[in-house]
């Protein structure tokens, strides 16, 4: 029988029963996320190395792709500030078309998680790893927008973290009054606007107030000395042709370690803001709908010159705090930006470069997770050693080496952690029945005959067990004529494992010691059968439990003239 596609959008079936009042509700809620989403989408597309329109036509193009077809009734979808550092760095390297090709690529593999229902394995990233990479992006976010702060003369500022700051102590004295003012100002006005409002979005008022006072100041005061979007980038207000993307062998091989970490960031942003927001709201998302969702819509973006779309925590608040509860309301958050794009775009030229410095400063602090970093400081030295891992590869390399170390170290980790927690003991004389749920008895104790040894595993027997197993096994002086291994307590058994019991089983034949594997549960049972192993042991001496094995290894006794 075929799996079929978990592939539910969440639109389909809300609007069977929508009504006038839920759209009234979505539309006020889509109007003010679509004005929070307008200076971000501008702020993210210039902190990634795009020019400002291509932000706002990701968080249109991208937002609308992820309510339409998405796994949650109110994810918002766009770029984000986790994107900046990757996206910044994969231009750098490998120009637009390069981060084109990327995206698409990291489309694509979305799109093949949701197929394999890989959505709720996603959510099973470590904790320290996200906050590792997210306070690291924070602090990579905060350290490019240190030019545009303190408006310093530099031609081109270097990619790496420690270039970057050696670069700008170097140039510290072409700082510039004027924009650290502007900037210093936007932060405040971010940050204290919530207290008189909470419906206006701080950073709006930021953007237009600087944008104001700034226009005034050039044209009235002649102070020019403070630099605008429209210094550094030409405005098309308009939605650019789509436009074909060139895929070779060469660049995919090249470009396969970035798409892996746009697929892999955009899917563990995506569903941490779903969950959050169910959290919230009540609701339930459909995590494989949700990825088959943002990897359309990175697959589509790039066609027309986007940059990565994810699921946006900060905006999927926005929109639930504002009365959103269904995709219609991210739907006219991308109408919302479409037609500010269309009427307004060429007004964002005024908007001065260190305001939006200020801007992004907030959103790196906001990001940084500084409590939360604190507080796992304080936890196992396992988790610190991941914690720390990701935060300074994020930071002195880049995320895709942040990512992959920090998943390799937090897997080893683990393994160690079961190999401590994984008992492996040897019954020579008696069993103790007390607390044994695997078999009906009435004594407490069971005798083990002369010339049997009983081996218990106590957990999971793959690789790093085996070896434990294997170790444990050498160690023992006596050889006894019958060994029963007792695997009741083994959920599972992996290549290596099956590998080790077949060591074991050549190597007590050679010693004409009988092996008998005793409460194998079906799992391990069907794996052992697929692997042949039961013919190699023959299916008497694989046991549903320890009486049948002792009864069986008296059996063999008895044949050798050893029981009576």
């Amino acid at each position: 029988m075929k799996q079929q596609i978990d592939f539910k959008p969440k639109l389909f079936t809300l609007l069977k029963n929508y009504s006038k009042e839920r759209f009234l509700s979505d539309l006020m809620a889509g109007i003010i996320v679509g004005i929070v989403a307008l200076p971000l989408a501008i702020a993210f597309g210039i902190a990634s190395g795009v020019s400002p329109e291509k932000g706002l036509i990701t968080a249109i193009i991208g937002g609308f792709i992820v309510s339409f077809l998405g796994g949650s009734n109110v994810q918002i979808g766009g770029p984000t500030g986790a994107f900046i550092v990757i996206v910044y760095g994969i231009i750098q390297n490998y120009g637009i078309e390069g981060l084109a090709i990327a995206t698409v690529m990291a489309g694509i593999m979305l799109v093949i998680m949701g197929l394999l229902k890989l959505g709720a394995i996603i959510r099973f990233i470590p904790y320290p790893i996200v906050v590792g990479f997210t306070s690291g992006i924070a602090l990579t976010i905060f350290t490019t927008q240190m030019k545009d702060l303190f408006g310093l003369s530099i031609e081109k500022v270097p990619a790496d973290f420690i270039s970057k700051w050696i670069v700008y102590f170097t140039h510290f004295h072409t700082l510039s009054l004027y924009p650290l003012l502007i900037g210093l100002a936007s932060i405040l006005i971010i940050v204290y606007t919530p207290k008189l409002s909470k419906k206006i979005p701080g950073s709006l008022v930021a953007i237009i107030f600087m944008t104001i006072i700034i226009y005034l100041l050039r044209h009235y005061l002649g102070i020019d000395t403070i630099e605008t979007i429209g210094d550094r980038f030409i405005i098309n207000a308009s939605l650019p042709e789509p436009e074909g993307i060139s895929f070779t062998i060469e660049t995919i091989i090249m470009l396969w370690p970035a798409a892996f970490t746009i697929a892999m960031l955009g899917a563990i942003e995506s569903l941490l803001s779903a969950t959050v927001a169910d959290g919230v709201t009540g609701d339930k998302h459909n995590s494989n709908t949700e990825l088959i969702a943002q990897g359309a819509a990175n697959i589509i973006v790039p066609v027309f010159g986007g940059i990565p779309v994810t699921g946006a925590i900060a905006r999927t608040m926005t929109n639930i705090n504002n009365g959103g509860r269904t995709p219609i309301a991210g739907i006219i958050h991308a109408l919302v930006l479409l037609l500010i794009l269309l009427f307004l775009g060429p007004l964002t030229k005024h908007i001065p470069m260190a305001c939006l410095a200020g801007v992004l400063i907030v959103v790196s602090y906001n990001m940084s997770e500084w409590r939360t970093f604190r507080s796992l400081l304080k936890g196992p030295k396992s988790d610190i050693s991941v914690l720390l891992a990701t935060f300074f590869l994020t930071v002195i390399f880049d995320l895709t080496i942040a990512i992959e170390i920090g998943l390799l170290m937090a897997m080893f980790l683990f393994m160690r952690r079961v190999m401590a927690t994984t008992r492996i003991s040897v019954i020579r004389d008696v069993i103790d029945l007390n607390n044994d749920s695997e078999i009906p008895h009435d004594d407490e104790r069971l005798a083990i005959p002369q010339g049997v040894e009983v081996y218990e595993i106590d957990g999971p027997f793959f690789f790093g067990i085996a070896n434990k197993f294997d170790g444990v096994m050498q160690t023992l002086g006596d050889k006894p004529n019958v060994r029963i291994v007792r695997m009741r307590k083994v959920p599972f058994i992996d290549s290596t494992g099956l590998h080790n019991l077949e060591s074991l089983l050549r190597l007590s034949k050679a010693e004409n010691i009988q092996l008998i594997l005793s409460g194998v549960n079906d799992d391990v049972h069907n794996l052992l059968k697929k692997g042949g192993f039961d013919q190699k042991i023959g299916p008497d001496n694989i046991c549903s439990n320890i009486n049948i094995a002792l009864e069986r290894a008296k059996e063999i006794l008895s044949i050798q003239g050893r029981f009576r």
